[in-house]
């Protein structure tokens, strides 16, 4: 039987009514690679206990968003006026990052999904990153095409004894780059495994977990890209041995 991958959606509104989505490059990445069966898990906060998602489910794979992290929810005030949020997604993935590490669940991050794994965690974000005087701006050109915004445009140093450093041979590699926050106090429990040139958290890991986040997008034309496809094959891996384990 095929494992199954939970995808937390995010709540949108369309015309005049709530819709839970989630981006149809993610779903496609897990089908190709994985080979999983997507299930999308809806951002539900009152009616259902979110430990009952986990019981369906062999992995989580936490998507990129418009919308950012409450700021709230690591201690600080909001600083953009028209910054985009999903409470109710929030509500939903920072229990359940903190649910599947507890069950030793397999958790994949992608941007907003890196920045909730920091935050449920224990860490914190800058709100904007082009704004600290630290750092470089890690933002798309919006002018651009979807394949000129998607495409490689700085490179992470990889740091040693990491999954990222298990699973590709070369301490520096070629990434996209399409984010307005990244994470400022990186939790205690976690590991830095790639790093930007202006010194960024581009990756994290929590040693003795199936988990790793990473900020770029590996989704965007996964089949053509060995390091991004090494990242989806590592997660199906990760699937795959717990399915096993817990089904078995």
């Amino acid at each position: 039987m095929l494992s199954r991958v939970g995808f937390p959606a995010c709540r949108k509104m369309i015309g005049n009514h709530a819709y839970h989505c989630v981006g149809e490059k993610y779903i496609a990445a897990v089908t190709a690679v994985v080979g999983a069966v997507p299930m999308l898990l809806p951002a539900v906060t009152a009616s259902v206990p979110h430990d009952a998602f986990l019981d369906s489910v062999d992995g989580l794979l936490f998507t990129g968003s418009y919308s950012n992290v409450e700021p709230h929810h690591y201690g600080a005030e909001q600083e953009l006026e028209n910054g985009l949020i999903d409470p109710e997604r929030d509500a939903l993935t920072l229990e359940l990052i903190q649910l599947a590490v507890a069950r030793g669940m397999p958790v994949l991050g992608i941007c907003r999904g890196f920045q909730e794994i920091n935050v449920a965690l224990g860490g914190s974000l800058y709100q904007q990153v082009h704004a600290t005087g630290e750092h470089a701006d890690h933002r798309e050109d919006n002018s651009q095409s979807l394949a000129e915004q998607y495409d490689v445009s700085h490179p992470i140093t990889i740091q040693p004894g990491g999954v990222l450093a298990e699973i590709w041979p070369e301490a520096e590699v070629m990434v996209n780059s399409l984010h307005g926050q990244g994470a400022d106090r990186l939790a205690p429990v976690l590991k830095a495994e790639a790093l930007a040139p202006d010194g960024l958290v581009e990756a994290i890991s929590l040693p003795g977990k199936p988990l790793l986040g990473v900020q770029w997008h590996p989704e965007w034309q996964v089949q053509n890209n060995p390091f991004y496809r090494q990242i989806f094959l590592w997660f199906k891996q990760q699937v795959e041995l717990y399915r096993a384990t817990n089904n078995g």
